[in-house]
């Protein structure tokens, strides 16, 4: 399978007009937005904000083809990556937090999206990958929908933190062709202290893993390394085994397939407000990381990135 014999499922609900009609109902939640878990439903539209503090218009942070994903999805011509400003979840180690918690980026329209699209698809990317995009979610589809009828042909990558309603995942079903979402807690004071008040998040997060792995399957790179489509997991092991990495591991191996691709990472750093946190002020073990990488082996999980 190449790039080109591989057909995204939002081509054919771009012909039928799914596609921009199911881009146009999550508009309308603007008007009262509940696109993610918080829903704060406060009219968007009007220009009111809620806990990611985003209105309705579109901020984009920057994009680009990236090498710094996942190599299945990198390939030769790089994630075609599209960083959205604005979270709507805020934690309080994110590296990121110019753009998550400042907002940092230039507001743009729709067809500005749809034309970083286009422009990513002609410099040689594997795939779109819009990263945080819970919140600008119609903006996303409508573009989507757009730039297909300008010749977008490449899986579309939806980068979330895992935190996502069913409700809003059951409208992306046949968008999205890989889901790389984040597990980051598998404790409910954890999730709340870490994350602005988060304290949903395992039971959210693995109640939208088990949708996604419903929609797209389990994601195996074909003959020449690359994925197109399947569920992505990224878990960053923390500091005090914050982020409960062993029981995310039976969670996952007693829950998904065993050949669910899972990214264990290593990568934790303390950034932005970490500092205020003594137990995640500092850096994972070598130690304790192999001790979770053997751990979900031995429980059978088969499909695991890790950093040797």
């Amino acid at each position: 399978m190449n790039r080109i014999s591989y057909k995204p499922g939002y081509i054919s609900l771009h012909r039928s007009g799914e596609l921009r009609k199911r881009g146009e109902v999550l508009w309308e939640m603007l008007k009262e937005c509940r696109l993610c878990p918080r829903e704060c439903r406060v009219d968007r539209i009007a220009g009111e904000t809620g806990t990611c503090k985003a209105t309705s218009k579109l901020r984009v942070a920057s994009f680009s083809p990236h090498f710094g994903e996942e190599r299945p999805l990198v390939g030769v011509g790089g994630s075609g990556t599209i960083f959205l400003s604005h979270c709507n979840l805020g934690c309080v180690f994110c590296q990121n937090w110019d753009i998550s918690h400042k907002g940092a980026g230039t507001e743009c329209k729709i067809e500005d999206m749809a034309a970083m699209m286009l422009q990513l698809q002609e410099q040689g990317c594997s795939n779109i990958n819009v990263v945080t995009p819970t919140h600008f979610s119609p903006h996303v589809i409508l573009a989507l929908d757009l730039a297909v009828s300008q010749g977008l042909r490449i899986p579309l990558v939806y980068n979330t933190s895992g935190w996502e309603r069913k409700e809003i995942l059951e409208i992306l079903d046949g968008i999205v062709d890989i889901y790389l979402a984040d597990f980051k807690y598998m404790d409910k004071l954890h999730a709340a202290t870490y994350s602005n008040d988060a304290a949903d998040y395992p039971d959210v997060t693995r109640s939208a893993l088990i949708e996604m792995n419903r929609q797209v399957g389990v994601a195996r790179p074909e003959k020449n390394g690359i994925i197109y489509k399947g569920l992505m997991i990224r878990h960053l092991v923390m500091p005090n085994n914050v982020s409960g990495s062993m029981a995310a591991m039976e969670w996952i191996a007693g829950h998904l397939p065993l050949e669910t691709y899972v990214n264990i990472m290593i990568q934790y750093r303390p950034a932005y407000r970490a500092h205020l946190y003594p137990e995640i002020d500092g850096y994972v073990s070598r130690d304790f990381y192999k001790e979770v990488v053997t751990g979900a082996r031995i429980l059978g999980l088969t499909n695991l990135d890790v950093d040797t």
